[in-house]
């Protein structure tokens, strides 16, 4: 497997947890906020999947998905609002009580950093991308940050769900 390969494959199973710690999610669960101050399942997937599509659009140069869902989603976050640094009153502004349209909105993104990674190869994955790190960031390694980072906030809100399921 070359390293387009292992990227899809990293991406596709980030989808196959997300769909499964979503299932069966209601508004009490979606929202319940661990110690009352702990991030609830719905910011987490939505902030994972807004991190998703905010830094593959970059990477792509393409628009984010986000443009296309946020009316549907009736939040006022622009684009530039992934949820990065949200206090707590903005964490709790995030209302979504259907987790069928984060799934949607999860799965388009999805779709978009697949078309990306189609286009990738090794000197994609070595192309600066961040000049404020030193060394500079690359693709590859945007790429495995992202990973890492849906990763750990999937495995929050699996955890955030076992505790509210028992």
């Amino acid at each position: 497997m070359d390293s387009r390969g292992v990227l899809t494959e990293a991406f596709g199973r980030i989808t196959e947890l997300y769909d499964g710690v979503a299932e069966g999610l209601d508004d009490e669960t979606l929202h319940h906020r661990p110690g009352g101050t702990g991030n609830p399942i719905a910011w987490l997937l939505w902030h994972l999947a807004r991190v998703q599509d905010d830094h593959v659009a970059d990477l792509a140069d393409t628009p984010q998905v986000w443009e296309e869902w946020q009316e549907r989603f009736g939040l006022p976050n622009g684009t530039d609002d992934i949820g990065y640094g949200h206090t707590s009153e903005q964490v709790d502004a995030i209302r979504i009580s259907d987790p069928e349209l984060l799934v949607a909105y999860h799965h388009e993104v999805t779709l978009a950093t697949a078309r990306y990674l189609e286009t990738v190869d090794e000197r994609e994955l070595e192309r600066e991308v961040d000049q404020r790190w030193d060394p500079p960031v690359t693709a590859g390694q945007r790429l495995v940050s992202i990973i890492g980072d849906c990763l750990q906030h999937l495995g929050q809100a699996a955890y955030v769900k076992g505790l509210q399921q028992g």
